[in-house]
């Protein structure tokens, strides 16, 4: 027996975009926000560098634009770019006025703003080097005093609930989400006017990540299931540095690093970028990635080495202390010599098709953040442009919302059916399969491309999507289930994407195309289901 809740606005996910949604529209409606599990585990909180925005008389609208467009590759669309940037200054105004605490300095306390690869003005403001951390912390404080916000954690949304998955004829709507109780294993009907997926990425797709453990692809395959178009999916954005040790997990060194003057070593101590970009460190991350990357292939060479000690001690401690302290934690001290960086997955640029309001194809569903694919990012992703999207598409789904004018939602959702699956015995093959898929996105659709490997791994991930289906439609489901099922969806959709586009551009790289096109455009797969496709998603 499934419990059913009712509220006018569901969100799935508590990042910088799920709670810039629900606090933009709490006075006037009671909102729900489900997290898979606690609610400040998410991107948003390991977002280090800042949040990108035209707030200094030096800095230009169009120069901001201009830097979008370029790391880009030019697949940008100019017009989200332009909405975007134009934006960009009320929603810094908005997280200040929510509480947030950006760095300040000198005697006029004025905001500090730093650069960071790609841009051509100081446009970064920032909480040191934990913006995420103070932006979750402060809009998770707001909402959880709000009265008509409700958080649900250890929730694990399976798929967005549609008229159309139902029956009902009419054009497509979403009714509500069924979500998976970890605490004691209920699936949960959860029904709404308005849903919305602010999940975050995929990077887990691959084996090593930046990401916490949560970005598995959730909002864009339950998307993707429930009719919506997604674009870009072979543009995966690996940061260039992260923390090489075991026992850091791929802890990310900010991009504020390098701005700061922070200096790219291969173990000899020789530098290098300059031999692949006139900007050096301070190219765009794809730029940065592939050559740490080629530099580790062709000297064979587990990491190279990123080197900040030459600045004073006390600039460092300074302006990076929580990167400086966990570096410190695992025996690397950057005041005294360069530490170990590894490029690593880290953002996800395609995602689900949505307008300016953040509006899918399907009514009433919403994708926000880094779910969403809303043409900002084109190619590659310019640092610190991913925060100001999810304020910026957060903030005008809110207004969307808030002037759509609909009826109460009185559709009737059955309860979730358990009544012909059974307990699973052979949860290896969950086991299996994880690894599998995240060992050979890595290896055959990451950084570098040929379509000898793309063709390697679209017949792998035909064959695991069969496996997981079977499972999937068989036993009880869990959370390391659900995971995988959706993992082997986005696999799927990244590896097809990469496949059909026949040259180099941005984030995906190719020997087989090495060269980029004169013109390009997005790439845009829709999702054709039977009816049997249908009704097996729920």
């Amino acid at each position: 027996m499934s419990r059913h809740y009712k509220y006018d606005i569901v969100i799935i996910g508590a990042g910088a975009a799920g709670l810039t949604l629900a606090l933009e529209l709490a006075d006037q409606h009671r909102v729900a926000i489900l997290t898979k599990a606690d609610i400040r585990e998410g991107s948003t909180l390991y977002a280090q560098g800042g949040v990108a925005a035209v707030l200094s008389d030096k800095d230009t609208i169009d120069s901001h634009i201009d830097d979008t467009i370029d790391a880009g590759v030019e697949l940008g669309d100019p017009d989200a770019i332009r909405f975007t940037v134009e934006h960009s200054k009320e929603s810094i105004d908005w997280l200040i006025d929510q509480g947030v605490p950006f760095t300040r300095y000198g005697e006029s306390e004025e905001y500090h703003l730093t650069k960071e690869g790609g841009h051509s003005h100081r446009r970064i403001i920032h909480s040191a080097d934990a913006t995420g951390l103070a932006i979750s912390k402060t809009l998770i404080k707001n909402a959880s005093k709000h009265p008509n916000i409700d958080f649900y954690p250890d929730r694990v949304a399976i798929d967005v609930i549609t008229t159309d998955k139902l029956g009902i004829d009419g054009p497509n709507r979403a009714v509500g989400v069924y979500a998976l109780n970890l605490d004691d294993d209920v699936i949960e009907v959860f029904h709404g006017q308005f849903i919305s997926l602010a999940c975050g990425g995929s990077s887990k797709v691959y084996l090593y990540t930046s990401n916490p453990d949560t970005a598995s692809g959730d909002g864009i395959a339950m998307a993707w299931r429930a009719g919506c178009r997604v674009a870009n999916m072979e543009f995966n954005q690996f940061h260039p540095t992260c923390l090489y040790d075991s026992k850091a997990k791929t802890f990310l060194i900010s991009e504020a690093v390098r701005g700061e003057g922070g200096k790219l070593l291969l173990p000899d101590g020789s530098s290098f970028m300059a031999k692949f970009d006139k900007r050096k460190e301070l190219a765009p991350r794809d730029i940065v990635a592939r050559a740490i990357d080629h530099e580790m292939k062709r000297l064979g060479i587990h990491h190279v080495l990123l080197d900040i000690s030459h600045k004073d001690p006390e600039f460092i401690k300074e302006h990076f202390p929580t990167i400086y302290k966990r570096c410190l934690e695992y025996g690397h001290d950057m005041t005294k010599g360069p530490i170990p960086v590894v490029p690593a997955a880290h953002y996800t640029c395609g995602g689900v098709v949505v307008n300016r309001h953040s509006a899918t194809d399907i009514d009433n569903l919403y994708a926000i953040g880094e779910t969403a694919y809303t043409g900002l990012h084109g190619a590659n992703r310019l640092a610190s442009n991913s925060l100001l999207e999810c304020i910026v598409f957060a903030r005008s789904a809110a207004h969307h919302i808030s002037e759509y004018k609909q009826k109460t939602n009185d559709v009737t959702i059955p309860d979730w059916d358990e009544t012909k699956v059974t307990n699973s015995d052979e949860d290896v093959v969950i086991t299996h399969n994880w690894q599998e898929l995240r060992r050979f996105m890595w290896d055959y659709v990451g950084i570098v491309r040929t379509d000898k490997r793309l063709l390697r791994a679209k017949h792998r991930v035909d064959l695991l999507l069969s496996e997981i289906q079977e499972f999937y439609t068989n036993y009880k489901i869990s959370n390391d289930l659900l995971e995988l099922r959706n993992l082997a969806v986005v696999a799927d959709l990244i590896i097809r994407s990469a496949m059909s586009r026949k040259e180099s551009r941005g984030l995906h790289f190719t020997l087989d195309y090495p060269e980029k096109l004169a013109s390009s455009s997005p790439t845009i797969l829709t999702p054709k289901q039977t009816d049997e496709e249908k009704a097996s998603s729920f």
